[in-house]
């Protein structure tokens, strides 16, 4: 009951910050933005606990009980695309001071490959939010009360009542605070599980050495490790998540710091979460994978110390959800409405984000309850985003250089995020269906340069054309 109590409170703080924040939010670089004032401690905070979601908790110490330390790849990955984004495009990208990729992209190219992007984006990050209520229900029915799908409706109702009345401003600001709190929370848990096992050595002895095998093991070829660089890590590298975070730093040097510290971080966590999955393997191997970690806070925890360590999970959850939801909303707002209907005002700009807010929570949930995998929610989300636009945004940043063209980006985007989703329709059965995931990434790179070259040709021979024959005749 202790444990109930805490998420019931839990709940009511995470409103009662919205209903604050609500107040103070100001207008659109309020709400969208934080006003662009987060400091390293706030965007770093904030990074944290966006990428920290159903992922990397229930999803990789799933990953941890069926396959070993190679489950860290999961975050590991996040943490290469932070550097590279810390290296290359941070400061690039808070430089431009928008307040969506979409936007960035209509900078790099045109409005055509811009509209694109944001129905591409729209579509694939439904699945990531999807994700994080599959996650939270796992989580939360291990209260006892209630069933999964119920606590998948409860979650989903909470976070779209905070995104709805705070935006950005209170998002950004409980952040910092949740990360800290699941910082903490997985190590105690790690430490207790730990115990149980008789530690690194207990759980050599009670797990199969493959378990321990790293970088790659026989369940987890190089093949594996090249898709999730690709697929996963590409997300960090660009993401409108991890984008709008840097659009609310305060300048260009603590975006490119914040992350730089995040990638850091996720190294003692990507092992730390493998590690509690492998304790759970040994301490009950007949449970679902993805149950995992849900299953060590409920029997390795006492009541009190389990609900605080569960609010911290819950915590992580909403913060990837509300973050995830609100990029996704703010992007339909600005970048697909009002590009048809450019005369709203700021007064009808949010309030049409807060309805886009509910509608794309409703859609999400929907998602969740049929897929009601973390991990394949995640991939059907993060497939169709890479291979449509990862390529793209990074050429973009270099388009002089490259050459490259609208042309050649609309072609990619489209391209690619088409091979990348049918790899990933569930039930969908066409011939080397495992493969096109990577075959998309590739495919968007070849129609990126390869219609940008004939882009450039066809101009070439059109000013020939025009100074050979100047009237026409």
């Amino acid at each position: 009951m202790s444990r109930l109590l805490i998420i019931i409170l839990y709940f009511l703080a995470i409103i009662g910050i919205g209903v604050w924040s609500r107040r103070r939010v100001g207008g659109r670089d309020g709400f969208f933005v934080a006003n662009r004032r987060g400091t390293t401690l706030l965007i770093t905070g904030s990074l944290l606990a966006t990428a920290v979601g159903g992922s990397v908790t229930v999803g990789m110490a799933g990953l941890g009980f069926g396959q070993g330390l190679t489950g860290a790849w999961w975050l590991l990955v996040g943490s290469v695309g932070l550097l590279i984004l810390g290296l290359f495009f941070a400061r690039k990208v808070r430089g431009v001071a928008l307040y969506t990729l979409p936007e960035l992209l209509e900078k790099q190219y045109d409005n055509r490959v811009s509209l694109a992007a944001s129905i591409l984006i729209v579509i694939a990050w439904t699945g990531v939010v999807a994700g994080q209520i599959v996650a939270a229900g796992k989580v939360l029915s291990i209260l006892g009360i209630g069933s999964v799908t119920f606590w998948m409706i409860i979650f989903t109702a909470v976070f779209v009542i905070y995104a709805i009345l705070g935006g950005q401003f209170s998002i950004i600001r409980t952040d910092a605070f949740q990360a800290a709190i699941l910082f903490v929370g997985i190590f105690v848990a790690l430490v207790l599980v730990f115990s149980r096992v008789g530690g690194l050595d207990g759980l050599k002895v009670s797990l199969p050495l493959t378990y321990f095998s790293f970088p790659l093991s026989p369940e987890f070829n190089w093949k594996m490790l090249m898709s999730l660089l690709i697929l996963v890590g590409g997300t960090y590298v660009v993401g409108p998540d991890i984008y709008t975070r840097l659009f609310c730093a305060r300048e260009e040097k603590t975006a490119q710091l914040s992350a730089f510290l995040c990638a850091f971080l996720f190294l003692p966590l990507a092992f730390a979460i493998t590690l509690i999955g492998m304790g759970a393997r040994v301490l009950y191997p007949t449970i679902p994978a993805e149950q995992a970690f849900p299953q060590v806070i409920d029997g390795v925890l006492s009541p009190g110390l389990s609900g605080l360590i569960l609010a911290a999970l819950v915590a992580a959850l909403m913060s990837s959800a509300d973050t995830c939801l609100l990029s996704q909303s703010v992007i339909l707002t600005e970048d697909v409405v009002k590009r048809f209907y450019p005369s709203f005002n700021e007064g009808k700009t949010v309030l049409l984000t807060r309805l886009n807010i509910i509608i794309l929570g409703l859609v999400a949930l929907g998602l969740a309850l049929a897929l009601k995998g973390v991990i394949s929610s995640l991939l059907f989300a993060y497939t169709v985003f890479t291979c449509g636009l990862v390529i793209p945004v990074i050429a973009g940043f270099y388009k002089k250089r490259l050459r490259v063209t609208p042309q050649g980006a609309l072609a990619a985007l489209i391209g690619g995020g088409v091979i990348g989703l049918l790899g990933k329709i569930p039930g969908l059965d066409i011939p080397l269906k495992g493969d096109l995931p990577l075959l998309g990434f590739a495919i968007s790179a070849i129609l990126l340069f390869g219609v940008s070259f004939l882009s450039h040709k066809r101009l070439s021979l059109r000013g020939t054309k025009c100074r050979s024959n100047p009237k026409g005749w």
